[in-house]
């Protein structure tokens, strides 16, 4: 019997999907989150073989929470699930140990067959998300200037985010300035915009 964990923070999306994935006989849901900090512990707590994770969690993000089980439980797959086929979502989730990624439309067979193929050691990956990844490019955006613009998508000013990032307010203007650039941005809050929609932040 495979052994699931299921986190996902719309309850209404989370019972749907542990309802469609316990119709297969060789599946089961053993533990469900809501948050992507509780998706070690549960993970722990539950032995579990399969983690099926959503990407936009409170707490952690499933890319997050995929790091933290590559880490800390290496013999647990990970499947990312996102109703976003956004290109650098599929990018960071393969950094951060996914075994396979998903857009939450697809036939739940299609997600119970993943779920076989990750244990038997493949890797799973949309094919209409893999062309548009590899259309789109690498992220273009340094780690700190993806800070910076992540820091700056609630409208801190300079000062703000100088604070709260150790930095001076020179630098921020500079990896503002670099982020904006690179992103073909008119402004700070429209480089926000692009970076999120393209999975980059």
């Amino acid at each position: 019997m495979i052994r699931l964990l299921l986190a996902e923070d719309q309850s209404m999306v989370r019972e749907a999907l542990a309802a469609l994935l316990g119709l297969e006989p060789d599946m089961r849901v053993v533990a469900q989150a809501a948050r992507g900090d509780e998706v070690l512990d549960a993970a722990r707590a539950h032995d579990v073989d399969v983690a099926l994770l959503d990407i936009e969690m409170p707490g952690r993000t499933g890319i997050e929470a995929a790091a933290d089980l590559r880490r800390e439980l290496p013999a647990v797959k990970i499947v990312i699930l996102t109703t976003f086929g956004r290109p650098g979502y599929l990018r960071s989730a393969m950094e951060s140990g996914a075994d396979a990624f998903l857009v939450k439309d697809a036939p739940a067979a299609q997600l119970a067959t993943a779920v076989r193929k990750v244990l038997a050691g493949e890797r799973v990956i949309d094919p209409t998300l893999a062309a548009a990844a590899l259309a789109e490019g690498a992220n273009p955006l340094t780690d700190r200037e993806r800070d910076v613009l992540r820091a700056a998508q609630n409208g801190a000013t300079n000062a703000e985010l100088a604070t709260a990032l150790s930095l001076s307010q020179g630098t921020v203007r500079n990896y503002l300035s670099m982020a904006i650039q690179k992103l073909a941005a008119r402004n700070r809050a429209e480089a926000v915009r692009i970076a999120r929609e393209k999975g980059w932040l």
